[in-house]
């Protein structure tokens, strides 16, 4: 009777833990939506910080290079310490960096504490995502691209609101202005809270979702071609980060030159782009639980090259549509691409969420201050003619293995 009782007490265990738990997923989406609110500002205000501190596009480079590789280094090495050593209140902790680094960029009168200030907020980043996202790997009950899509879908839509929060509130009224915005921090810091009490209740779902991956089916990968795919991954990644680090940081600045838009209305076109890539973020994690991966990846690198390939040629009407399609497409391959490298590599959710969202950052940042020397050096419109073939590098996913998605 004993025996039965137990047997039925795991049952019922095992069957919570394969419940999406979609109130964990709405709360840490809406994080990510506050966190990436706050990152999004320092790019958005690039127009008002270029003039006022009389920068050189090198300068403005340096800014999302010191800050994306200040929210890249340290992913990999906490995702790594917390698959060990779980870490639930982390994530509070992390957006108390952001809060700070908030705080100085108001306040801030020069340069290099402007670099003090972004590096305090990408230390926050670094924190977030790999615990943020091993969050959403716990509360999938199963359904991983769709956790990871709505996780990502709320850092998408961050930082779609980000330009248009900035060209309501910052560039009309000035720097000081972005204090407001640490009411979004505090709010986060609370909701943080909430999650890591869950999160500390529920160790166990990210050990038996780890053991579960050994599972059902999957053909036998050598280790040497799990190596080579998840270098192909990176590559991908930074064919997709190289090209959003040039939207993100200077589409503003091509609209100025090219149409002789102004400032706030660069940043309204910058939010049609961004909110496409929220929008198509949504997408990437189901599609890729329902068809394949591989599939996705490919569609959503490669898929958007005509685009690419057509903008720097486009009117500005035709510019604008374009952007929607380069971002719908584009945004739907990183829920997938996570999600893949965690199933070639089981058990170490945090620590292959760390290095994916940690090299995005660095090649986003990288490639922001490159862009920004060819710039300074050529033209804005010549950078986006060169990252216009950036997606065609989408055709390396043929050399991808047939992994997860639709069975049989």
């Amino acid at each position: 009777m004993k025996s039965s009782i137990t047997e039925e007490t795991i049952g019922v265990a095992d069957n919570m833990a394969e419940k999406t738990v979609f109130s964990i997923l709405l709360t840490i989406s809406f994080s990510h939506l506050l966190n990436d609110t706050i990152q999004s500002l320092i790019p958005a205000i690039y127009p008002m910080v270029k003039d006022s501190y009389r920068l050189s596009f090198s300068q403005v480079g340096l800014i999302t290079l010191t800050f994306q590789l200040a929210a890249s280094l340290l992913q990999p090495f906490v995702g790594f310490y917390t698959d060990k050593k779980p870490q639930p209140f982390s994530l509070a902790v992390g957006m108390g960096l952001s809060l700070i680094g908030l705080v100085i960029l108001a306040l801030n009168q020069s340069y290099q504490v402007l670099l003090v200030s972004v590096a305090l907020i990408g230390l926050g980043s670094s924190v977030f995502h790999p615990e943020a996202s091993k969050v959403a790997f716990m509360a999938s009950g199963g359904r991983r691209g769709l956790a990871q899509s709505i996780f990502q879908v709320g850092g998408n839509a961050g930082s779609a609101l980000g330009p248009l929060l900035a060209a309501a509130i910052i560039i009309p009224f000035g720097q000081t202005n972005i204090l407001w915005f640490s009411l979004l921090a505090l709010l986060a810091i609370i909701l943080l809270i909430v999650v890591g009490k869950w999160y500390s209740s529920n160790k166990h779902r990210i050990k038996g979702k780890s053991r579960a991956s050994h599972m059902e089916g999957r053909p036998v990968i050598s280790q040497k071609r799990i190596t080579v795919s998840i270098v192909i991954l990176l590559v991908l990644i930074f064919s997709k980060y190289f090209y959003l680090a040039c939207m993100s940081s200077y589409y503003t600045f091509y609209l100025i030159d090219k149409f002789q838009v102004s400032v706030q209305s660069s940043q309204v076109y910058l939010f049609v782009f961004l909110f496409a890539v929220a929008a198509g973020t949504l997408l990437g994690g189901p599609l890729g639980d329902r068809f394949g991966r591989k599939y996705i990846i490919w569609f959503s690198i490669l898929g958007a090259a005509p685009f690419t390939l057509l903008l720097p040629y486009a009117s500005l009407f035709w510019t604008s549509v374009l952007t929607v399609f380069i971002g719908f497409i584009l945004a739907s391959a990183f829920s997938a691409i996570l999600v893949y490298a965690q199933e070639l590599i089981p058990g170490k959710v945090g620590m292959i969420a760390g290095l994916f969202f940690g090299f995005a950052f660095g090649m986003g940042g990288i490639g922001s201050a490159l862009l920004g020397a060819l710039a300074d050096h050529t033209s804005i419109n010549y950078v986006f003619k060169v990252c216009s073939f950036l997606p065609l590098i989408g055709i390396l996913t043929a050399f991808l293995p047939n992994i997860g998605g639709r069975k049989g």
